[in-house]
């Protein structure tokens, strides 16, 4: 009797084995029905894939475009930008140097005192000192305090102030392709007029007792700003991208957009999006210091290299803050869309974000802080109230005149201070509380 329930009990788990396989092997012929029937979606995330990555190489230019139309397009914004030029010690130096060459150059040295009134001529010896030999290194000396007086007072900030005002559209074409007015565009280089200079020199040597030289004509000299033997190219490109204008931001967003809603996997779409506009951002950044050292030192000997990189860095400090305004936008970005993902990772940090608020609100039960009525109203409309912040945030980025990085940053933390508060009054009540329960969402 004992051998046959042995051989039932056998029978019995050769039967239940048998079973389980036979159970085994029917789901894995559905799973496998279903992945046949489930489609590859290869094509589809192929062109998501191609749309993605043409918006994101059009970031660099659509930042130039949008450079292009506003630094160059707008007068207001280039006199703002190029005005602080003007307290600027290389530039003040270098137009120092070059009213002291132009002035030179018309005085005659050797009728300098014979051409000065007896009354002001003890003056004029004494403003020149010992003269000797050392006329000409004296008078070049004199010459040229008197210039760096007049490039460091607040008369020459008028008037390179008021000379970029009226020589705007000059500027534009000069960038663009023409040139004309104070600053123009010759010989692959963008200069500015300094006659206006020149001549409160010339009221400043007459003051001093140099009256011969105001019966100079009127002297025209200029100042390099720009140079490059590429300048015909790159006002060509330039010339594109500022018809483009703010069109081609547009395009490279409508492009990001389309290849997200295209994926299978938006959140991965949109975290790889956002990603890699941030990193062609900053690549055009590197590109911009880059080609800042390679046009410097490929400066002539007559242009001055530090009113030159002085002029780059102020009309290439609106172009470097949009650079790090999209960089930071898109890491912000895509580091939300990962945070609210199902990665374990992201739940875990989501996990850590909630137990520290709910020991907090735990800790403000125990010394007696209560919410009242607006606890349950949080808990029960916090989607909502979520959506409505986010969409608050987007719209105080979007009516901001010009962000930069930190405001996205700043904007960003605002946001989840915000949604700190939310989930802190939306956390359930101490253990204790008569608050009654909130329904199952």
């Amino acid at each position: 009797m004992v051998e046959d329930g042995r051989e039932r009990d056998d029978d019995g788990f050769e039967q239940s084995e048998q079973s389980d396989l036979q159970g085994l092997r029917t789901r894995v012929a559905a799973l496998e029905r279903d992945r046949v029937r489930q489609p590859r979606h290869h094509g589809r995330s192929l062109l998501a894939a191609v749309l993605i990555t043409v918006g994101c190489l059009l970031v660099p230019l659509s930042v130039v475009a949008a450079w292009a139309a506003d630094e160059v397009g707008d007068t207001g914004r280039y006199v703002d930008t190029v005005a602080p030029l003007a307290s600027d010690s290389d530039v003040q130096d270098a137009v120092a140097g070059r009213v002291t060459d132009a002035l030179m150059t018309r005085i005659d040295l050797s009728t300098l005192l014979g051409d000065t009134a007896p009354a002001d001529r003890p003056r004029l010896e004494k403003a020149l000192g010992l003269l000797g030999d050392s006329l000409e290194s004296a008078v070049r000396s004199f010459v040229q305090d008197k210039a760096r007086a007049v490039a460091a007072s607040d008369g020459f900030k008028t008037i390179w102030t008021e000379a970029n005002r009226r020589a705007h559209s000059a500027v534009d074409k000069a960038l663009t392709g023409s040139g004309g007015g104070a600053i123009e565009l010759t010989n692959d280089a963008v200069t500015l007029d300094l006659a206006p200079v020149v001549d409160r020199v010339k009221q400043r040597l007459v003051d001093e007792g140099m009256t011969f030289v105001g019966r100079l004509p009127e002297i025209h000299t200029d100042i390099t700003l720009v140079r490059s033997d590429d300048i015909g190219k790159v006002k060509m490109y330039l010339r594109v991208l500022q018809f483009l204008g703010n069109w081609l931001p547009v395009l490279a967003l409508v492009l990001i957009a389309a290849g997200v809603l295209l994926a299978v996997r938006r959140r991965r779409a949109l975290t790889a999006g956002c990603l890699g506009a941030a990193v062609a951002a900053g690549v055009l950044g590197i590109g911009l210091h880059i080609f800042r050292l390679i046009y410097l030192d490929a400066l002539p000997a007559d242009v001055s290299p530090g009113a030159a990189g002085a002029f780059y860095d102020i009309m290439t400090h609106f172009l470097q803050t949009m650079v790090r305004m999209v960089v930071a936008l898109g890491v912000v970005i895509a580091l939300a869309a990962w945070l609210t993902g199902p990665g374990r990772r992201a739940g875990l940090v989501r996990r850590l974000w909630v137990s520290g608020i709910a020991a907090m609100r735990s800790t403000a039960d125990g010394a007696g802080l209560r919410t009242g009525p607006v606890g349950p109203f949080v808990r029960r409309c916090r989607i909502w109230i979520t959506w409505v912040l986010v969409a608050a945030s987007l719209l105080v980025y979007l009516l901001w005149p010009y962000p930069t990085g930190w405001v996205v940053v700043a904007i960003a933390l605002c946001l989840l201070f915000l949604l700190a508060v939310v989930e802190f009054l939306a956390a359930r009540p101490a253990t204790g509380d008569r608050e009654p329960a909130a329904p199952p969402a």
